[in-house]
């Protein structure tokens, strides 16, 4: 089974392209496009768009995995992140490919053993685990690579659909039938808030 994994950006997105053979995986192709600080954003987002579809329709994956943001401190990078994040997922949608996605700390758990590992660690760990001879270079390409390591480590992958709370507006598949335990926890702060406020007025 073929994985093409994204880590994205729109300065900078990195690829990695896997094989998984029972349970060998092999690194195929990795790199990382960088584009242009002059060129605005609908370019830059051409670029990634073409080039997503290239490596589509060279390497025809099984899946698309993507690494997904689910931390911020910077809105500027985040909103980068996310026109990155949907430009994959319509090339994705395109080529009728199936889209399975993990947070940077899912990644690094599944590759590296430890939510919080260095960009170093991770790179070395994905040259064990593919058998490269060196490290994967740019660390953009060596944490795609790692991004579709994990996702072809997940039983089930392609028969499991991705599920996510409803009010995880940043998820692939977002909506699902039924109350997560995330979103009765929101749902029961917000209404001990308005309690709070009621008493205090």
């Amino acid at each position: 089974m073929i994985i093409l994994g994204v880590d994205p950006g729109t300065a900078a997105l990195g690829y990695g392209v896997i094989d998984r053979t029972g349970g060998r995986l092999r690194a195929i192709d990795h790199g990382c496009l960088v584009t242009s600080p002059d060129l605005g954003m609908p370019e830059r987002l051409l670029a990634i768009h073409a080039l997503l579809s290239d490596l589509i329709e060279l390497h025809e994956p099984a899946i698309v995995a993507v690494e997904r943001l689910f931390f911020s401190r910077n809105a500027q990078t985040a909103i980068a992140v996310g026109q990155a994040r949907g430009v994959v997922l319509l090339a994705a949608a395109q080529h009728g490919r199936p889209v399975r996605e993990a947070t940077p700390s899912e990644v690094k758990t599944a590759v590296a053993g430890y939510g919080a590992a260095d960009k170093g660690q991770v790179a070395r760990m994905v040259q064990l685990v593919c058998g490269m001879p060196s490290l994967p270079t740019p660390d953009d390409a060596a944490d795609a690579l790692a991004v579709a390591i994990c996702i072809a480590n997940r039983a089930g992958v392609l028969e499991q659909a991705p599920r996510a709370g409803v009010l995880d507006r940043a998820a692939v598949a977002p909506i699902e039938r039924g109350e997560s335990a995330y979103d009765r926890a929101v749902r029961e702060a917000l209404a001990k808030e308005k309690r709070a406020a009621r008493t205090a007025s």
